[in-house]
């Protein structure tokens, strides 16, 4: 009880302080109040889930709110105390980064009030323990993010976003009531423990399952539902961006993981296909849409959705050894999954702070505008690349770790019972090593094209570096990740009482492993050592500079750069987003995505310069969602006339209806 007293306490104190922001938002130091409350509720935040899940106790607490039978019942378990933390690091983070990049911000008035509330609604969706405290908190989560996407209102883009963003919460808000619903039955039981031990029939848990993964895997940014994502992200400002992708995202994982894995029961076995089909396609569709992008931002939207797709994929492994009775296998997929959440949500923050450091000094996210910022600003450059290693999974960092106990857990796939299975998880393994090169290729081409070469205009060439808040929140998302990655056993053990809660099993204790070694399964088979890695690479790099600068010459020695003898002083005719794009748009781009180039050569003597146009269309977007727009609008066109009828009309509908939902009740009972 005192854990989650105290957890309410931080929510309170959060909701406390946007309310003075709502009247003192346009003063100066509004900001250094609002970023540094929400700081310290974050750190405190963080402080308790984290001695919550290092202890394995729970705690629950019901206050007189909420329905009159029930209350608003709140819960600390393994699995929330897990994603409690995520969640504050991720708000501490951004709250540490908000203090110096708030001060750039154009409409602080629109962002300070709906800052801390946002943070406060994440915290209650993961602390809640019934349905409907869970319903209400996820909509309050939802409108803040809203509120905070529609800040710079006044660009027609960011209004477009919002309002697709809008609409899919609702949707998804619409799922989640209807998988609660046939989760309570008609006892509306909606207290959580209710709902654990009740029997439901097999079809019913599946229908559920659904809607579960239809209202989480929205907000996700799930495959085929994600397009709200790169539309929103990139619109807010871009310690809010960190929030929702690295974030928010990962409290829509929570709310699937705790309906599926802990209060649904038992699965049924094609759940686990559906998922591992799911995911894989996910991750493939997210990183190419990440390849085509230009914009900064929204090439980070897009690779959360690929993020999310290997944690769904791995959820989906969890389930078919869970399913199968192999129970060390089902944690050892789990493990992955959440370790990729944590990791996700740590070098995802780390991109988007670096992408918003660049957007202040620059002015643009445009990457053919970008270049040489490596010069202008090092420690930037620096964080962002040790993000983009991570993101790539690439050791020492820990974005490695979790991709690799994916693949661990992939490999043993042949001990399944269904062929089905047996089939379809190799197939997704594949398409997850595809997303995993895809993604290196993608941050080469991010980190490459952004911050080395020469400028490509004024405003790169004049950049400054961010604000020490700024360097210090990205700083610490750094080490962290490669805390995690150099030394993951401990994070490994950590997450042991949450797989033993929610698959019965949990991966070898790797606390006690010589040299720090991780063991997923016994050591015939694999492991790895994080430190021996970071030492080698360390050692090696230090060897070889040594060489290069004391053995083979002392003297520095500058040359232009290799022109291909061709002396062009224009930074344009620097390698580019789209050139290196190119072979990826031409080999994946025409099938995926209809992409199209045309060519316009004049002819000699012509002065006018040459042109490549590209055109490149969002299946899901353009075959899914603007029919069924289309649908709507013309639907809502017919029943326009409906508020033109006479009074005798309306009473006339009014009791049909009513006759027809009397036949619907006598038929339900």
């Amino acid at each position: 009880m005192q854990a989650t007293a105290t957890l309410l306490t931080v929510v309170s104190a959060l909701l406390a302080v946007a309310v003075p922001a709502v009247a003192l938002s346009r003063r100066p130091w509004a900001g250094t109040l609002v970023y540094g409350v929400s700081l310290a509720a974050s750190l405190a935040g963080l402080g308790v889930a984290l001695a919550a899940l290092l202890a394995g106790a729970g705690s629950e607490l019901t206050l007189p709110l909420g329905l009159p039978w029930i209350g608003a019942r709140f819960r600390i378990d393994a699995l929330s105390a897990f994603f409690l933390a995520v969640v504050n690091l991720g708000g501490a983070a951004a709250s540490l980064y908000g203090l110096g990049y708030g001060r750039h911000e154009e409409a602080p008035h629109r962002v300070l009030p709906f800052y801390p509330v946002f943070l406060a609604g994440m915290n209650l969706v993961v602390l809640a323990d019934d349905a409907f405290t869970f319903l209400v908190s996820w909509e309050f989560m939802s409108l803040a993010s809203w509120a905070l996407v529609l800040a710079h209102h006044r660009e027609a883009a960011n209004r477009q976003a919002a309002t697709v963003y809008l609409v899919m919460a609702g949707f998804g808000t619409m799922a989640l009531l209807l998988a609660f619903g046939l989760l309570a039955g008609t006892g509306g039981e909606y207290g959580f423990s209710a709902i654990r031990e009740a029997v439901r029939d097999p079809a019913v848990s599946s229908l559920a399952l659904v809607l579960a993964l239809v209202g989480a895997g929205s907000k996700a940014g799930l495959a085929p539902l994600h397009v709200w994502l790169p539309l929103a992200h990139p619109a807010a400002p871009s310690h809010v961006s960190a929030l929702m992708s690295g974030v928010m995202t990962k409290v829509a994982v929570y709310g699937f993981v705790r309906i599926v894995f802990d209060l649904i029961g038992e699965p049924a076995w094609w759940s686990a296909i559906l998922l591992l089909a799911l995911g894989g396609g996910t991750a493939v569709l997210g990183i190419l849409h990440a390849l085509m992008e230009r914009d900064l931002k929204r090439l980070l939207a897009y690779s959360t959705i690929e993020n999310i797709g290997i944690v769904f994929a791995c959820l989906g492994l969890a389930l078919a050894f869970r399913a199968d009775g192999m129970g060390w296998a089902a944690a050892l997929a789990l493990t992955a999954a959440l370790f990729h959440v944590l990791n996700h949500s740590l070098f995802k923050s780390l991109l988007f702070f670096g992408a918003g450091a660049v957007l202040t000094a620059t002015g643009g996210r445009d990457m053919e505008r970008l270049g040489g910022l490596i010069h202008r600003m090092p420690a930037t450059a620096l964080f962002f690349l040790a993000g983009s290693i991570a993101i790539s999974a690439l050791p020492p960092f820990n974005g490695f770790i979790s991709e690799w106990l994916a693949f661990q857990a992939i490999l043993q796939s042949p001990e399944l019972g269904g062929w089905g299975l047996k089939i379809v998880v190799p197939a997704v393994g594949g398409m997850l090593a595809l997303a995993a090169a895809l993604a290196a290729a993608c941050f080469v081409r991010a980190f490459g094209v952004s911050f080395l070469g020469r400028p490509r205009t004024p405003e790169a060439g004049t950049a400054r570096e961010a604000d020490r808040f700024s360097l210090a929140a990205m700083g610490s998302l750094a080490l962290l990740c490669l805390a995690a990655g150099t030394l993951p056993g401990f994070v490994i053990d950590a997450l042991a009482p949450v797989t033993r809660l929610l698959v019965g099993g949990a991966m070898p204790l790797q606390a006690d492993r010589p040299w720090l070694s991780i063991v997923p399964i016994a050591e015939s088979r694999s492991s790895y050592n994080g430190l021996l890695v970071f030492a080698f690479i360390v050692l090696s790099a230090s060897l070889s500079a040594f060489a290069v600068h004391r053995l083979a010459s002392s003297r520095l020695r500058r040359a232009p750069a290799w022109d291909c003898g061709f002396p062009v002083a224009g930074a344009a005719t620097q390698y580019s987003a789209g050139g290196f794009a190119q072979p990826f748009r031409r080999i994946f781009g025409t099938t995926v995505f209809a992409a199209r180039e045309e060519v316009t050569m004049p002819p000699p003597g012509d002065m006018r310069p040459a042109r490549l146009s590209l055109a490149i269309h969002d299946p899901v977007w353009e075959r899914a969602y603007l029919p069924l727009a289309r649908a709507v609008d013309a639907l809502a066109g017919r029943l326009n006339r409906l508020q033109f009828l006479t009074i005798r009309r309306y009473l006339t509908l009014v009791f049909l209806f009513l006759v027809a939902l009397l036949l619907v009740l006598a038929l339900w009972t």
